[in-house]
């Protein structure tokens, strides 16, 4: 097969010209990565998606300066196992979108090596599944009760509830939800109502024990024990990170 690589043509053309076709991919997200993961490169929709106006601002920038914390820790270890030879292909995740909003995804990554085969990054595609109806139906066992979830979780959510919803057994709901999850349909559900307490510390001034209660958290201090493990720090210490940003960007009112 690799006799039928025509090498000096790829080389003719130049690779720069070959990254920039994936600009004609609206709906996919390509980037590629250092052994740092650093972004190296990302066409037009990844740009998009993180509200970018150019290439050059978002290179050498890491998971960290583009995601949530626990999310940025799960997209950095994927990259380590990529590198050390683990393939991810098609896998279909939940992530958080830069809005603050949940979706479906199809996610595959590679090493990248050079021409003295050793991995020096890693590279990848994310494609939106709720724009591929084929692939979503996939996972359509639980799309009800996510659903509901995202909608509904600053309410009283029983796992039953769940699994009625999704016409299987609890421990059925459970096996589902570690399979396309990778975890459990109550930490789902912890996680969904913890993200949106984050949101609304960092969007408005509303009192932390307010947006505990709007969030689902019935005790303070549970809500505060759950945010500090989930994000590594305190939601006193996001709002007021969030205070000095908007004092020093002038979006203080």
């Amino acid at each position: 097969m690799q006799e039928l690589i025509d090498t000096e043509f790829l080389e003719e053309i130049g690779i720069q010209q070959i990254v920039h076709m994936f600009d004609l991919l609206p709906n996919t997200l390509f980037w590629i990565k250092n052994r740092n993961s650093q972004i190296i490169y990302a066409n037009q929709a990844f740009l998009d998606t993180y509200g970018f106006s150019d290439l050059a601002k978002l290179v050498g920038k890491d998971d960290d300066s583009l995601s949530p914390p626990h999310i940025a820790k799960q997209f950095m270890m994927d990259d380590k196992k990529v590198m050390s030879g683990e393939l991810v292909t098609n896998r279909v995740e939940l992530n958080l979108r830069p809005n603050g909003e949940f979706s479906w995804f199809s996610t595959t990554k590679r090493p990248l090596i050079n021409s003295r085969n050793q991995i020096v990054g890693s590279y990848g595609f994310t494609s939106h599944l709720e724009r591929s109806p084929t692939e979503i139906s996939s996972i359509s066992a639980i799309k009800a009760p996510v659903e509901y979830i995202r909608k509904n979780y600053h309410q009283d959510i029983s796992i039953e509830e769940l699994a009625k919803l999704a016409f299987l057994s609890i421990s059925a709901l459970e096996r589902r939800f570690k399979k396309y999850l990778s975890k459990t349909p109550k930490r789902f559900l912890n996680e969904i109502r913890l993200e949106n307490a984050r949101r609304l510390l960092v969007e408005t001034q509303q009192p932390i024990m307010e947006i505990a209660y709007q969030c689902g958290f019935s005790e303070h201090s549970y809500f505060s024990k759950q945010f500090k493990a989930f994000f590594g720090e305190l939601p006193s210490q996001v709002r007021k990170k969030s205070f000095e940003s908007s004092l020093s960007d002038g979006n203080f009112r």
